[in-house]
């Protein structure tokens, strides 16, 4: 008999590719999707079933199935359909604690996958130039989605203990771009124009969507030979981008707002509802954030196929053009250049 793999979150488009892909593997039997509304995507082979991970109903979908690999990808930042940042709250934390305890006295259950995230870290002024796995945060996230990312990192950690007997791989992504993407970051990105703080050009890491559904799938399979799969990892796209590079390669202008009209700035987009423009979210576009992946690559054996360039390159292109497409922006800037060229002579 195969692996029988349960996956919440399948309702999100990332989380149904996964469905989709892992139902492929030669090793899997059958695929368990979860959420607590039915998605509007195909989901091939994969059973579908309708329970919300807040409830302790889901200890009964482990138990009659008998679910042994479990992908938990209902850690997110943005709502889906007409929920909002407290529903988004209660899923991430309430149901990770719910799916947590399920686990727990599910005899069947040895392998537990969380998608989590690098926001776990932090933005804070004196932030070292690159964290890595084992470095602490300078300043904990205060709210919003880094938050519950701590929270939810702290809730297996205990479950870890509790059953030594599970293999846990915790994958703390970078910021997730691709045609598809849905977090606050490709929100922000999508703005016609976008405030910036004034006087900061933060680094930001990027990793290609195709690259989260390959990893998780190393994460959700027995280890290759001479990786391990079992620990916790920050997962990101080769190199850096600065904010400043990501605009202009978006033709999308920018307008500096000074640090403290920048929360006003953020509760009048939430207002309209256009993005979570939440604290963390400033702090990142201050102060931005780095992690090594030397981990990945070394002990999880997963190179991402996109860099972060590569991965910025391909959302930037399923968002069309901007208000200053960059083609047009480098030929304006030609012209000038040869107008001056021929005053001076």
């Amino acid at each position: 008999m195969g692996k029988v793999v349960l996956v919440t979150g399948a309702a999100r488009k990332l989380g149904g590719r996964f469905v989709r892909r892992v139902q492929r593997d030669p090793g899997v039997d059958r695929v368990i999707a979860v959420d607590a509304v039915a998605p509007a995507h195909q989901l091939g082979d994969a059973e579908f079933v309708r329970a919300d991970i807040r409830r302790p109903a889901i200890a009964r979908v482990l138990a009659e199935h008998a679910v042994d690999t479990v992908v938990h990808m209902d850690v997110t930042g943005t709502p889906l359909g007409t929920g909002g940042r407290a529903t988004v709250k209660e899923t991430n934390v309430i149901g990770t604690m719910q799916l947590l305890g399920a686990c727990q006295k599910s005899p069947s259950v040895k392998r537990l996958v969380v998608k989590s995230s690098t926001s776990v870290y932090g933005s804070a002024p004196r932030d070292p130039a690159v964290f890595t796995e084992t470095t602490p945060p300078k300043s904990l996230p205060s709210g919003g989605f880094a938050k519950d990312a701590v929270e939810v990192e702290g809730y297996v950690r205990g479950f870890a203990r509790r059953r030594p007997d599970v293999a846990v791989c915790v994958l703390r992504f970078a910021n997730i771009l691709g045609p598809e993407a849905d977090s606050p970051l490709a929100e922000y990105l999508s703005l016609p124009v976008l405030p910036t703080v004034f006087g900061y050009d933060p680094r930001l890491q990027f990793v290609h969507e195709d690259d989260v559904i390959d990893v998780l799938m190393i994460a959700s399979d027995e280890p290759r030979r001479s990786t391990l799969n079992s620990g916790t990892f920050n997962v990101a796209g080769e190199g850096v981008l600065l904010l400043s590079q990501c605009s202009r390669r978006l033709g999308r202008p920018t307008v500096p707002v000074p640090l403290p009209a920048v929360t006003w700035v953020g509760t009048a987009l939430r207002t309209v509802g256009m993005t979570d423009f939440s604290p963390e979210q400033i702090r990142l576009l201050t102060h931005g954030r780095v992690v090594s992946t030397d981990q990945m690559r070394e002990t999880l054996g997963f190179v991402p196929t996109y860099s972060t360039a590569e991965a910025f390159t391909d959302f930037a292109r399923s968002r069309g053009a901007g208000l200053l497409p960059p083609e047009v922006v480098a030929r304006t800037v030609d012209r000038l250049s040869t107008l001056v060229s021929k005053e001076r002579t």
